[in-house]
């Protein structure tokens, strides 16, 4: 990504609404969330809550915002659309925390 697409911090997986009593499922691969410039414009940070449901495949199949500033939920949404997980024999509703460093 170039600089103008820079994500602010750090991506935290947190645990785990599961389906199925099944283990955490670990990221394969990982797409940065871009920090928005209306975010950048505005100095907002914090985290947003994602819950995504992981098919057996690992791939992403939806997500859908448990909480955080409305200016960052499209970025973080859309970035946790692209990640990959481990594949498992069920799928999965994994709940994960994207933290967005206001610069």
């Amino acid at each position: 990504m170039v600089a103008g697409a820079i994500f602010a911090g750090l991506f935290i997986q947190s645990g785990m609404a599961q389906k199925q009593g099944h283990a955490e499922r670990k990221v394969v691969s990982k797409v940065a969330a871009v920090y928005p410039d209306l975010a950048k414009r505005l100095h907002v940070g914090g985290v947003v809550k994602v819950e995504a449901v992981v098919g057996a495949n690992g791939t992403v199949k939806s997500t859908r915002a448990l909480g955080g500033n409305p200016v960052l939920i499209e970025s973080a949404t859309e970035a946790v659309r692209k990640w990959k997980f481990q594949a498992a024999s069920a799928e999965t509703t994994e709940v994960l925390q994207l933290v967005f460093e206001a610069h």
